[in-house]
C-alpha cells in the first residue's frame, strides 16, 4: 500500500494494517535526522503521539530515509505514555498548600512542587531515565532532611512530599524500559542519551523500497568477520544471549546522499508506471536490460535537469539499484550474490521477523534484513510469471527457480492455507560454478580415494543414486559427478526445478541437453511434461548419459524400467532422499512403488548427510557412505546382505576410509567393470591401482591449489581440462607400452599440472 504525503511536518497519520497500528510521522522538512534515542525533544514529541494513539505497534518517521521502530520498541515508550497520561490528570499532586508554616519554608516547598511537576510534565516524556534518576535522587535528599528535622509541622510537610515522591517513583520503577535500565543507571547523567541507544535502534529504509533494515551494528557485539559482496559490505557479529551469529549487511543503497536518494526516488516513481508485462517475464534478463537502459538514461536526464554534477559510474551504480527495486528482488539478491551464503529463508507472517540465512562459515545466521508484507506479495506475483505456474489456494506449493546478476537459485514457496501466516520463502543458492570432487576434496567433504572411486565408477558407465537428507549437499555431489563425464559423451538432465549447472557445463563445451518437467507437486495439466514421460523421451534421443536431478515419483518406475532392459549405455545418476541404503531401498519400494527385483538396477548408492559438533552448534557436509548394491537377494537387502560398504566415513579421523571389501576386491560392480576392460580383467591389483592414480592426481591438484594459492585450479574450468588431459596420456601410455602404467601416466600427468601453472603465473 503507498500513503500519499498530506500530512504536515511534524504531523502524522496511523495506519492500520491488521492488528497492526502504525504511526507515520512526517520528518521531511525537518533539519535533523528522526531519532528517538538521540533527540530529547523527537521523544517527547513521539510520547505526545503516542498518549493520542495508545493502541500503536509501531512508530515509523520518513525524512527520504524511513526510521521504524518496532513493536518491542514502542511498548517501551507506550508505557511512559500511558504513565504520563495517568499522571497528568491527577494535578492536585504537584500542589503545595502550606498550613502555618513560615514564608521562607513555604517558598522553598512551593520550588520543590514546581520542580517536581517539571520533572512528570516534562522529564518524563523527554528523558524518563533522567526523570527516575531525579525522582531517586530527591528521595533520599528528602530522607535525609526528614531525620534531622525536630519540628511536627515540617515533619510533616516533608513526610507529604516524600510520599508523593514514592508514589511516583514506584509507578516508574514498574516501567519495562527502567527494568533494563538499571544495570546502567548509577553515575548516569540527566541530558546523556548514550544510554538510550541501547534500547531504541530503528529499523532504516530508504523510502523507495519497503524492505526495512537494522543498519546500525548492535553495540555489544563482537566483530567476527568482515567482507565485500560488490559494493555491499557484509559483518558477522557474535551477540551476547543470541544463539545465532549476525549477518549485518549494509548495501550501497543506504549510503547514497540526499541528492542521488531524490533522484533514485524520482526515477522510480516514473518507472514503476511501466508495469512490465507477462511475456517480458519470459526473458527475464533482456527486461532487466531494458529496465536498465531506461533507468540509466532517466537518471541522465534528471541529474542535469536538477544541476547534480554525476559521473558515468555513479549514474551506473543508481542504475543498478534502480532496477533491484523495480523488477528485481531487493536485498534477497544481494544475499544471493554472497558465494558463502548457502540458504536464505523469509518466514511468514513477513514483516515481522527478520530473514534467516546459512553460511558457509558461520552456519544458521540472522539478518538485519526486514522485508514487508508488499515484499512476499510482489515476489509471489513474479515467481507465477518466471514459472508459469500457479500458487493459490488450490496450489498452495511452488517450486521454482530464480536467476540474478551473479546468482541463481532454487526457490520453494509455500502459501495459504499449508502456511498459516501467509506465504514463506526458501531460496537455496546454487554455486556460481560447478562443484568438483577437488573442490569437495579440499573442504573435506569427501577423501582423496573416495573421489578416485566415484571418478572409476563414472567411467565404468554405472548407475549411482546419490543420497542425503535435506541440505546435505546432494544436488552439489551430483553437479561435481557431471564434470567427470568425460566431454566426449552426450548428456541429459532431467529436473523439475532447474539445480544442475547444465548453462555452465554447456558454456565449458559439454553435449548437454537439459530437460525440464512437471513438478511431482503440481496437478497434471498445463503445458509442462511429466518426469516418467521426459524420462521415457530422454531414451528416444541417443546414447546419453541420464543425470536426473531428484527422484520423487511416477518418474521411478520409468527410469528403472530404463536401467533393466539396458537402454542407458552410459552412466546413469540422480538424487534421492535418505539417510542409508536402507533408507534408499525403504523410498524406492515401499514409498515409490517400484519392485524389489527393478531395484537391483541401482549399482551404487553414494550417501552424504551433515554431521553436527558435539555442542550442536555447527555442522559440516560429508560422504558417509560409498555402497555398491548385490544382486543375489530376494526380499531384504539388508537382511541378505545385498549391502557392501566400499568405503564408511570414520569419525574419529574424520574422514572417508575404504572398508577391507574394497581394498580385498571384493566388489561385484568393480569386477564388472574390469571385465569389460582387457587389461583389468581378473587383475585387481591393476583395477586398485587405476582407482589409487585417479585418487592421487585429485590430491596432487589440491595439494598444489593451496601451496600456489591458486585455488581456482580445483574449479570446473581447470578440473575439467585435467580429468581431459588424463584420458588423453592414459590412451597414448596404453599404445606405447601396451598397458595403463599408472606410474608413467602420474608422471605424465604431473609434468603436464607443472606446465600448466607456471603458464598461469607468467600470464
Amino acid at each position: 500500500m503507498l500513503f500519499e504525503r498530506k500530512t504536515p511536518v511534524g504531523g502524522y497519520e496511523v495506519i492500520k494494517r491488521g492488528e497492526e497500528d502504525t504511526i507515520r510521522v512526517n520528518y521531511e522538512q525537518e533539519p535533523k535526522v528522526p531519532s528517538i534515542e538521540n533527540d530529547q525533544i523527537c521523544m517527547a514529541a513521539t510520547v505526545d503521539k503516542l498518549v493520542e494513539v495508545p493502541s500503536a505497534t509501531k512508530i515509523m518517521f520518513f525524512q527520504r530515509r524511513n526510521y521504524t521502530y518496532e513493536y518491542d520498541q514502542t511498548q517501551l515508550l507506550g508505557e511512559v505514555a500511558k504513565l504520563y497520561s495517568h499522571l497528568v490528570k491527577q494535578k492536585k499532586l504537584f500542589v503545595y498548600t502550606p498550613i502555618g508554616l513560615s514564608s521562607n519554608y513555604i517558598q522553598e516547598y512551593t520550588v520543590r512542587y514546581d520542580t517536581l511537576r517539571y520533572i512528570v510534565m516534562t522529564l518524563l516524556k523527554s528523558d524518563p531515565l533522567g526523570a527516575y534518576v531525579e525522582l531517586k535522587r530527591l528521595l533520599r535528599e528528602e530522607k535525609i532532611k526528614l531525620a534531622k528535622e525536630r519540628l511536627p509541622e515540617r515533619k510533616k510537610v516533608i513526610q507529604d512530599y516524600i510520599n508523593v515522591l514514592l508514589y511516583l517513583y514506584n509507578l516508574m520503577d514498574k516501567l519495562k524500559l527502567i527494568e533494563l535500565a538499571k544495570p546502567y543507571l548509577p553515575g548516569y547523567v540527566i541530558g546523556d542519551r548514550t544510554l538510550y541507544k541501547r534500547f531504541f535502534r530503528p529499523v532504516i529504509s530508504p523510502d523507495f523500497m519497503f524492505t526495512r533494515l537494522m543498519s546500525r551494528p548492535p553495540l555489544r557485539g563482537e566483530e567476527l568477520d568482515v567482507y565485500k559482496v560488490g559494493d555491499s559490505e557484509v559483518k558477522i557479529f557474535d551477540v551476547p544471549g543470541e544463539i545465532k551469529y549476525l549477518y549485518h549487511l549494509m548495501p550501497p543503497e543506504f549510503k547514497l546522499n540526499e541528492d542521488k536518494y531524490e533522484l533514485l526516488d524520482l526515477a522510480k516513481n516514473v518507472l514503476m508506471e511501466h508495469k512490465p508485462k507477462q511475456e517480458e517475464f519470459i526473458d527475464p534478463e533482456r527486461m532487466r536490460q531494458t529496465f536498465f537502459n531506461i533507468g540509466n538514461d532517466l537518471l541522465q536526464e534528471l541529474s542535469e535537469h536538477k544541476g547534480i554534477d554525476l559521473s558515468f559510474e555513479e549514474i551506473k551504480a543508481i542504475a543498478n539499484i534502480l532496477v533491484r527495486y523495480t523488477v528485481g528482488f531487493g536485498l534477497i539478491e544481494i544475499l544471493l550474490q554472497d558465494p558463502k551464503v548457502q540458504d536464505i529463508t523469509v518466514n511468514g507472517p513477513i514483516g515481522q521477523t527478520p530473514v534467516f540465512i546459512v553460511h558457509q562459515d558461520y552456519g544458521d545466521c540472522v539478518t538485519n534484513i526486514y522485508p514487508s508484507k508488499e515484499d512476499g506479495d510482489s515476489w509471489a506475483t513474479r515467481f507465477r510469471l518466471l514459472s508459469g505456474r500457479p500458487l493459490d489456494e488450490a496450489n498452495p506449493v511452488l517450486d521454482t527457480e530464480l536467476l540474478v546478476p551473479g546468482a541463481r537459485a532454487r526457490v520453494a514457496i509455500v502459501g495459504t492455507p499449508l502456511n498459516p501466516w501467509g506465504l514463506g520463502y526458501a531460496f537455496r543458492r546454487h554455486r556460481d560454478k560447478p562443484w568438483t570432487l577437488s573442490l569437495f576434496v579440499h573442504n573435506n567433504m569427501i577423501s582423496p580415494l573416495g573421489g578416485g572411486l566415484i571418478s572409476f565408477l563414472v567411467d565404468g558407465a554405472r548407475t549411482m543414486l546419490i543420497a542425503g537428507t535435506r541440505s546435505s549437499g546432494k544436488t552439489s555431489l551430483l553437479g561435481s559427478v557431471l564434470v567427470e563425464i568425460m566431454r566426449k559423451y552426450r548428456i541429459i538432465t532431467l529436473e523439475d526445478t532447474l539445480e544442475l549447472p547444465t548453462e555452465a557445463l554447456r558454456e565449458l563445451g559439454y553435449n548437454i541437453q537439459p530437460m525440464k518437467v512437471r513438478s511431482a507437486l503440481a496437478i497434471a495439466g498445463g503445458g509442462e511434461v511429466g518426469a516418467e514421460e521426459g524420462i521415457r523421451t530422454s531414451l528416444r534421443m541417443g546414447d546419453s548419459s541420464l543425470i536426473i536431478g531428484e527422484i520423487r515419483s511416477k518418474e521411478a518406475l520409468a527410469l528403472y524400467e530404463a536401467m533393466r532392459i539396458g537402454a542407458l549405455a552410459n552412466v546413469v545418476a540422480g538424487t534421492i532422499h535418505g539417510d542409508s541404503p536402507y533408507g534408499v531401498f525403504d523410498r524406492v519400494v515401499n514409498d515409490l512403488q517400484v519392485p524389489r527385483t527393478s531395484f537391483k538396477a541401482t549399482d551404487i548408492i553414494v550417501v552424504a548427510n551433515p554431521i553436527k559438533s558435539p555442542d550442536g552448534l555447527r555442522r559440516w557436509r560429508r560422504v558417509t557412505q560409498i555402497t555398491e548394491v548385490r544382486k543375489h537377494w530376494e526380499e531384504d537387502p539388508l537382511r541378505e546382505h545385498g549391502f557392501v560398504d566400499l568405503m564408511k566415513y570414520d569419525s574419529k579421523t574424520d574422514s572417508l576410509i575404504p572398508t577391507d571389501d574394497l581394498i580385498n576386491g571384493d566388489s561385484d560392480v568393480l569386477k564388472a567393470i574390469a571385465g569389460n576392460v582387457k587389461e583389468w580383467a581378473g587383475d585387481w591389483d591393476s583395477v586398485w591401482n587405476n582407482i589409487m592414480l585417479r585418487a592421487n592426481i585429485k590430491e596432487t591438484l589440491v595439494n598444489y591449489a593451496v601451496n600456489t594459492k591458486m585455488l581456482d585450479l580445483l574449479e570446473a574450468k581447470f578440473v575439467i581440462e585435467s580429468n581431459d588431459e588424463f584420458h588423453k596420456i592414459s590412451g597414448s601410455v596404453r599404445e606405447e607400452v601396451g598397458s595403463l602404467d599408472t606410474k608413467r601416466i602420474f608422471e605424465e600427468w604431473g609434468d603436464w599440472l607443472k606446465r600448466k601453472i607456471r603458464e598461469k603465473k607468467s600470464a
